[in-house]
């Protein structure tokens, strides 16, 4: 009889964690339908506004008129009984044309602050994917300071990008060469024949690689900071989701203060002699742009 109450309990929760995640996308799609609504509701009170002021406009002609034409009124309507026509008059008037206008500045205050509330809870919710980031991040770094220090810079190398060790041979007897893409970081590419700017000369791909390394650094100290799809760009990659948010930023004391494509770490050996035509890039990026400015 228990199990009923904790399912019905635990499916409330799960549809208001649901209700939570999508609450963004909701309060968005909620302020855009009510800026319509609110300008509609703006637009059929104006037409009712003419008749409105033109009612006020009547009165106030009728207690200005009823104490310029009749100077010797004054025992029977005196000036302070006459300003306080004048305050009730234009007191009315007002309040007519704000209850005009109530509903549509209701529904647009509503709007702005749902559109508020999306704003923020995207905020928040970029800040802590920020944070989580920038830990793991930093941990993963750590941690290859850790490994370069037990058993040196080239066995991690090897390791992080799984180049296989000689004499390695596959299930055919076939000497295993180039390394797992499984290993690479995410913001890795291979620069072949599939780019635009690929060559079949090694020496050109080599020469345009580090033109365009040397051309980034370059616009790095001059800015200060650099995306990584701007260097997508450059290379002639297409841009990323990630490549919009991380990138390096100079003067924050933390990443390298450069941009390295990693053209010469152990597994481009071949293209660096001009043995091979292609080449994998893998960009030291210092990270999450906006957790750094």
């Amino acid at each position: 009889m228990k199990y009923i109450p904790e399912q019905l309990a635990r499916n409330l929760s799960r549809q208001a964690l649901v209700a939570r995640k999508h609450s963004p996308k909701v309060l968005f799609v909620a302020g855009i339908a009510g800026v319509i609504t609110s300008t509609v509701l703006a637009c059929k009170a104006t037409l009712k506004l003419e008749q409105e002021l033109e009612e006020m406009q009547t009165q106030i002609h009728n207690v200005k008129e009823l104490k310029t034409e009749h100077p010797d009124i004054e025992n029977n309507y005196p000036t302070n009984q006459y300003h306080k026509d004048m305050v009730y008059v234009y007191a009315r008037g007002t309040y007519r044309i704000t209850k005009l206008y109530g509903p549509a500045i209701i529904v647009g205050a509503a709007s702005i602050g749902a559109l508020t509330g999306a704003h923020v809870t995207l905020t928040r919710r970029n800040a802590s994917l920020t944070a989580a980031y920038a830990a793991l991040s930093k941990s993963f770094d750590e941690y290859r300071e850790r490994v370069k220090k037990e058993l040196g810079a080239e066995k991690e190398e090897q390791i992080h990008y799984a180049v296989p060790p000689d004499g390695v041979v596959d299930a055919n007897g076939q000497p295993i060469e180039g390394i797992d893409p499984s290993k690479w970081s995410p913001y890795a590419r291979i620069f072949d024949e599939y780019n635009p700017n690929w060559k079949k000369n090694a020496e050109l791909n080599k020469l345009f690689l580090q033109c365009q390394q040397n051309y980034a650094n370059n616009l790095l100290r001059t800015r200060g900071h650099l995306f990584l799809n701007e260097v997508y760009d450059m290379l002639g990659f297409e841009r990323t989701q990630a490549g919009a948010a991380v990138g390096w930023v100079v003067g924050d004391g933390e990443g390298d203060q450069y941009v390295d494509f990693g053209l010469f770490i152990t597994h481009n050996a071949r293209f660096i002699n001009g043995d091979e035509r292609s080449v994998i890039l893998d960009f030291n990026v210092d990270g999450v742009m906006w957790d750094k400015i």
